[in-house]
């Protein structure tokens, strides 16, 4: 009983969390139209972490040494700035693979972080795999591709793209990997303010190297930009970090891929998009996945 009251909050954490990045593509969607602004995507990636920054400082700020974390002798400045690298090469990656492969191959192949977390939460954080969670894993995944209306196809003009979008699942995974590492003596505030901070002037090279529109007349284009960093990286990114000093790193990254599900809702409810009988079967499968890794397991 205390185990399972232990992991309700960073549970609820977590799943809060997945839904506010849920929001990131709609948001983004929006950012790419010319009556919204037309920014590139890198320039998006920019602006989602860069407006985020002073909120996260604040909050940093406002509440020093309040959170409870083991002692350290100084603060992980390296693992820090590596957690800014990996995010901003997710998001500078993820941006740039549709560009170069069908939206449909960005999507599922970026869906493969969980599976580099696995591979690497044993070795580092000792976590044991189980068989359970193996299955989990593989129908969570069939899930989002059925979901995503994913019809993966393999073709040499697209091979770049598609080296991109595993880009996007090694980095973002590894960024999970690093703030889980940082989770031992950081708190979640430290953790975005600083990582953030290392990632913001990396995604400024990209943008301008890209030559994408960094600026709009529009004000409805500022205004969901911030959205984005509010809610998707400030409110959503934070409450994962959270989660993450809490619960298991793969259990946890696995448990994301409730992101493409809301990220399917939130089409349907505020870009129109259709939301047929496949989607639903997709959105049910992934579901049904995450509830047989996070059932408790029976006592013996």
């Amino acid at each position: 009983m205390v185990a399972v009251g232990y992991r309700t909050t960073p549970t609820i954490a977590l799943v809060f969390g997945a839904l506010a990045i849920g929001f990131a593509p709609v948001f983004a969607a929006f950012a790419l139209k010319p009556e919204y602004g037309g920014f590139g995507p890198a320039a998006i990636g920019f602006y989602r972490v860069f407006f985020a920054l002073p909120f996260l400082w604040l909050v940093l700020l406002a509440a020093p040494g309040k959170a409870k974390q083991p002692k350290r002798i100084r603060r992980p400045t390296g693992l820090l700035a590596l957690a800014g690298f990996f995010f901003a090469i997710d998001l500078v990656s993820w941006h740039w693979s549709i560009k170069y492969t069908t939206v449909a191959n960005a999507t599922l192949l970026a869906n493969f972080a969980p599976l580099w977390v696995m591979l690497w939460a044993g070795r580092l954080f000792g976590e044991r795999i189980t068989p359970r969670f193996l299955g989990a894993l593989g129908l969570a995944i069939v899930g989002a591709a059925v979901l995503m209306n994913a019809s993966f196809r393999l073709s040499p003009t697209q091979l770049f793209g598609d080296a991109l979008s595993l880009l996007t699942a090694i980095s973002y995974g590894s960024y999970m990997l690093t703030v889980k590492k940082l989770r031992e003596t950081c708190p979640p505030q430290e953790i975005m303010a600083w990582s953030g901070l290392f990632a913001v002037p990396l995604m400024l090279v990209a943008a301008l190297a890209t030559g994408e529109t960094m600026a709009t007349t529009q004000l409805n284009g500022w205004l969901v930009l911030l959205g984005l960093a509010l809610i998707s990286h400030f409110a959503g990114q934070g409450l994962i970090a959270y989660a993450f000093g809490h619960l298991p790193a793969a259990l946890t990254s696995l448990n994301l891929l409730l992101q493409p599900v809301f990220a399917a809702a939130l089409g349907w409810v505020l870009l129109n998009e259709a939301l047929g009988g496949q989607q639903l079967l997709g959105a049910a499968i992934v579901l049904g996945a995450l509830f047989a890794a996070n059932r408790p397991a029976e006592a013996k």
